[in-house]
């Protein structure tokens, strides 16, 4: 926005709050955020009660060099994530020049992240964020140093599998943990007592396991597990074998000898991706494994290490720790993230590659 106005631009900014169902609702309304956006940019921010028709052509119109208006949430319409041409039409007919800088939508085919960039056969281009978000996640992906090491998290094994397979094609290492650990622990035959274990996945993540020695890419399993007798930060605590958890207990963290070889893996890393959380890290009694992975990962990065932290737990985790600063790229994308590292191509990156 600045780089536009210094150059002498107008900015007229369209986007969305929230998933209204029933057409305008005040409570997803964009003017509550104009006072914040006028003080973050150092501009009186304009708005138009309608980003569409009459009332955002008057409003446009209006404009003069150096100013800045929003348009009110474009999810109002019901074309806008249904991707109507006709309506990206209209919202192409208010600007010169089409900037997407959402990467957090890239993966949506709607109207305004992506069908509307027909409409600018050359003066379309990718905002500085969103370039940073390709250029980071394909440095992991196609132009790392390696050894490079991805370390996935979270509860389900069903949620991650595409990821997996893709990145056992670019990573060394794959440091497996979260919920999805006691699947694989099951899988290779452990005791996982009530741990969340996804059944209908166990021969997915033997097949995980196969892929992955094939191709010469080490997957690490947590070898112990902080356990408690209920999903509960007050619950009873106990820390025993992943294979070995006793009935009635359940996995909710990685244990200490985890954290040790899980840093030791992390430190010889050149290239490092990190997606998940190593446990249950919002109850305070299950996040030291988190926090442990998330302090590795930021002492490899001052070693020279590239890290990428991505999706919305690993997110939440390194800012809960105040490290978002000592990582080298922070995305803004969760489910953008997620499929551009399967390997799918995102509606909104293509439409302005063209």
């Amino acid at each position: 926005i600045q780089k536009i106005l210094k150059d002498g631009g107008t900015v007229i900014l369209m986007s969305h709050l929230g998933r209204p169902k029933n057409g305008p609702e005040d409570k997803f309304s964009l003017i509550h955020l104009v006072g914040h956006l006028s003080s973050l940019i150092g501009v009186n921010v304009k708005f138009a009660s309608n980003c569409v028709g009459e009332v955002a052509e008057n409003a446009v119109s209006a404009l003069k060099m150096g100013d800045v208006l929003l348009l009110e949430n474009l999810r109002f319409h019901p074309e806008e994530t249904a991707g109507d041409r006709s309506f990206a039409k209209q919202l192409s007919q208010l600007g010169d020049v089409y900037v997407n800088d959402a990467f957090g939508t890239a993966h949506r085919a709607h109207a305004s992240t992506t069908v509307v960039a027909d409409f600018f056969s050359e003066n379309k281009l990718f905002g500085y964020l969103l370039a940073r978000e390709i250029e980071s996640v394909d440095k992991v992906l196609n132009d790392s140093q390696k050894p490079v090491t991805a370390v996935m998290g979270g509860a389900k094994v069903s949620s991650k599998i595409s990821i997996i397979s893709n990145l056992i094609n670019s990573v060394d290492n794959i440091i497996i943990g979260g919920g999805m650990s006691y699947t694989f622990a099951k899988a290779m035959g452990g005791t996982v007592g009530n741990s969340l274990v996804e059944d209908d996945y166990l021969e997915t993540a033997k097949q995980i396991l196969t892929d992955a020695e094939s191709k010469g890419v080490k997957i690490h399993l947590p070898e112990d597990t902080i356990a408690g007798d209920a999903f509960d930060t007050a619950a009873n605590k106990q820390t025993c074998d992943t294979n070995a958890i006793p009935d009635g207990w359940m996995g909710l963290d990685i244990g200490p000898k985890t954290e040790v070889t899980y840093d030791a893996v992390l430190q010889s890393s050149k290239t490092i991706l990190w997606n998940g959380p190593m446990g249950v890290f919002e109850m305070e009694s299950f996040q030291h494994g988190t926090k442990a992975v998330a302090l590795s990962i930021a002492k490899a990065t001052e070693n020279g290490a590239f890290s990428l932290v991505g999706g919305g737990d690993s997110v939440a985790a390194i800012n809960k720790f105040n490290l978002a600063d000592r990582v080298s790229y922070v995305s803004t994308g969760g489910g953008a993230l997620l499929e551009y590292m399967e390997g799918k191509e995102l509606p909104g990156i293509k439409a302005i590659r063209g």
